[in-house]
């Protein structure tokens, strides 16, 4: 387990305006964001294991985006950290991340989901049975984490703003990044906040609590799972019927963020999370939607822009400098129309480029 992409239910923060009456902008975060993501920190809860309310790995964090943003970080270090604020207040609304290799410092563990089949010719008797294997076959991918929206700002497309903007990160500079990218999801808890899948599996080997485990690897301390794990694949059907039915499942809290990491085309594949069993959803960068369908246009500043219709992503070109925001309102003649607010928000002018990019996939023609 790393740096998860959960959406735990977090105490409501500020409160946030009834209308969206000034754009949000998602942009890298930075030192002078500390105060503010240590509040957003308090408010997670122990669901987040790469965000914790913890000064000093906040600060670290910070400065390992500047490094990276440097270029002065090796390739296990890098990574993102972005912040989606209100424009007009500067208000930060939600966290989230992109780590550019994970394991090649710390290991990163993920339980590998394989068949087995047993069969007697003799009692003509064959089954299939799944198994996990301790695997650390996604190391080196880049990973999708930390997502993290204040409850009072959901709605007017705050969240698919906040986790969709890396997209277009991502697109813009393939070159920083993994070809494949990764996005480990929470799994399965009961209505008492239990995992049957923890409770039948790992705590066995452990000796700990989820929370504490959780944290653990959240620091870096990670040795402790090739030390105590079973070093043999693991046969399903030895654990809890609960604890089988959860295997690849997704949090009811996570799924909202599960069907927009899927619109941008992550599937679920072969892997799940070792101590809750949620899956990782995984695709190549090169088929992500954002590398395949966005538009790179001019800005045309108008106070008559209308901002009325289907929503848009629009992202600036550059990398310290990456701003996102999101509009209503299509191209017109190849070319992005802003509003002078947005286009203030955003830091362009009239004819700069921006990328653009429909916030859903379009939905197919009907014959």
């Amino acid at each position: 387990m790393n740096a998860p992409e959960r959406t735990r239910p977090a105490a409501a923060g500020p409160a946030a305006p009834a209308a969206c009456a000034s754009p949000r902008v998602v942009r890298l975060a930075n030192e002078n964001d500390l105060p503010a993501l240590l509040a957003l920190a308090a408010q997670a809860g122990p669901g987040l294991t790469s965000f914790k309310p913890d000064e000093a790995s906040l600060r670290a964090r910070l400065a390992r985006v500047r490094a990276t943003l440097e270029d002065r970080a090796p390739t296990a270090e890098q990574g993102y950290l972005f912040v989606m604020e209100d424009a007009s207040t500067g208000a930060v609304a939600g966290v989230c991340g992109i780590e550019a290799a994970v394991g090649l410092d710390q290991p990163f563990y993920t339980y590998r989901k394989d068949t087995i089949v047993h069969a007697s010719r003799e009692l003509n008797v064959w089954s299939r049975m799944l198994t996990l294997s301790l695997s650390n076959d996604l190391t080196g991918n880049s990973e999708l984490c930390s997502l993290l929206l204040d409850p009072a700002w959901r709605g007017h497309g705050n969240g698919a703003l906040l986790s969709k903007a890396r997209f277009l990160f991502l697109a813009q500079f393939p070159e920083r990044f993994s070809s494949h990218v990764c996005a480990e999801l929470r799994g399965y808890f009961d209505d008492e906040g239990h995992s049957p899948f923890w409770r039948s599996l790992g705590q066995n080997f452990f000796k700990i609590d989820f929370d504490q485990a959780d944290y653990l690897t959240s620091i870096g301390k990670k040795s402790f799972v090739a030390e105590l794990m079973p070093k043999y694949p693991i046969y399903a059907d030895f654990l809890s019927a609960e604890a089988q039915a959860a295997i690849g499942v997704t949090h009811r809290d996570t799924l909202p963020a599960r069907r927009m990491l899927e619109q941008e085309g992550l599937r679920a594949g072969s892997h799940v999370d070792i101590f809750d069993s949620g899956p990782v959803l995984e695709a190549r960068v090169a088929d992500l939607r954002a590398a395949r369908e966005s538009r790179y246009l001019p800005v045309v500043i108008s106070p008559d822009a209308v901002h009325d219709g289907e929503p848009y992503l629009i992202a600036t070109l550059g990398l310290a400098s990456f701003r996102a925001t999101l509009v209503s309102g299509a191209p017109a003649d190849d070319a992005m129309p802003l509003s002078p607010a947005v286009a203030n928000a955003l830091g362009v002018t009239g004819g700069d480029r921006v990328q653009v990019l429909a916030l859903k996939p379009q939905a197919p023609m009907q014959d």
